[in-house]
């Protein structure tokens, strides 16, 4: 597969190992590249690593396909000067979305700023773009909080707080059969990471379809059909393996600083046992006397873990089906 970046040096997007961009074929060659948008909302210590990863997706999943990503970014999404550079680089203003021919969006999370939804200052402009992508793409996919935002705009199902994050690798099964799912092996092992669900029943009393879900975890994927096919994930599917890793780094930190008043529980189903024994020693000692130096003896545990989660293979089947979507529906077609 080729995937083509509209827009930046391939440098920018890939530190190490970058794609040559090789010929790009044309219209004449008979191939019409699939136009997909990325709409980043990722905080800035995972901008880079979301792009990767799903580039490095499309690779996996084209079949011989060619792909035109588009990265977008929302103005109203906090970020520093140095993500602010980047962005200038590499993604295109909001504005230019709704002015190309995407066949497919895909809307990434974003680490919430505040209790509701409607209170966050992206919520006006990410209405628009729910709004715009039901008439105007082929498919668009809502990742985890976009999920969240997209069902409470559409149909007010407000999310709810859970008692503990769910964080981890979950066992996802079949709820019904669908294109999507084709071809995949169950159980699936899926990332999840959030503070907050949304509940099966609220999204069936609202016409959307439930395709998997996981013990522990609950809805991960659902689709609702308007003129697009709009698909949800709940869970992380694109996930490096060490992206929770990074994560539960990042949460003791933040407790360990006094930023955040929970300590974080280790991601369910991911390490190993001894690595597993050590987290939950040093989480008993933080809680006792917590000292911002730990966040170092907890960084040294996590380089020593062994983590031996591949959910590639899922990942990569469901955006191969994606994809085929995409081009069988493929927007000015019939």
């Amino acid at each position: 597969m080729t995937v083509v970046l509209d827009k930046g040096d391939l440098l920018k997007i890939f530190d190490e190992a970058p794609l040559a961009p090789g010929p790009v074929p044309t219209d004449a060659d008979g191939e019409v590249p699939l136009e997909i948008g990325l709409l980043n909302n990722m905080p800035d210590s995972a901008l880079a690593a979301t792009e990767r990863q799903y580039v490095r997706l499309f690779e996996a999943a084209g079949s011989g396909r060619l792909v035109r990503l588009h990265f977008f970014s929302l103005p109203t999404v906090t970020r520093s000067a140095q993500s602010k550079a980047r962005l200038d680089a590499v993604y295109h203003e909001i504005a230019k979305l709704k002015q190309t021919k995407l066949d497919g969006l895909i809307v990434t999370g974003a680490e919430p700023k505040t209790e509701l939804l409607q209170q966050e200052p992206y919520w006006p402009e990410l209405s628009e773009i729910i709004d715009w992508a039901k008439d105007n793409t082929t498919s668009t996919i809502w990742s985890c909080l976009a999920a969240h935002a997209a069902v409470l705009y559409l149909d007010g199902i407000a999310r709810r707080r859970l008692q503990v994050k769910c964080s981890g690798v979950f066992a996802s099964t079949k709820a019904t059969d669908d294109a999507l799912t084709d071809g995949l092996r169950w159980p699936l092992r899926i990332f999840h990471s959030r503070l907050n669900d949304l509940a099966e029943s609220d999204l069936v009393a609202s016409n959307y379809r439930v395709l998997t879900r996981a013990p522990g975890a609950g809805v991960d994927i659902f689709v609702k059909r308007y003129k697009s096919l709009f698909v949800f994930f709940q869970g992380h599917p694109e996930y490096d393996p060490l992206s929770l890793r990074g994560e539960y780094l990042r949460d003791v930190g933040r407790f360990l600083s006094g930023a955040q008043e929970t300590y974080p529980a280790a991601p369910a189903g991911y390490f190993d046992p001894e690595t597993s024994a050590a987290l939950d020693e040093l989480h008993l000692r933080a809680l006792r006397k917590p000292n911002p130096a730990m966040v170092g003896e907890c960084r040294a545990i996590l380089e020593r873990s062994t983590v031996t989660i591949d959910r590639r293979g899922a990942a990569t089947t469901i955006f191969r089906n994606w994809l085929n979507y995409l081009a069988v529906n493929k927007v000015g077609r019939g």
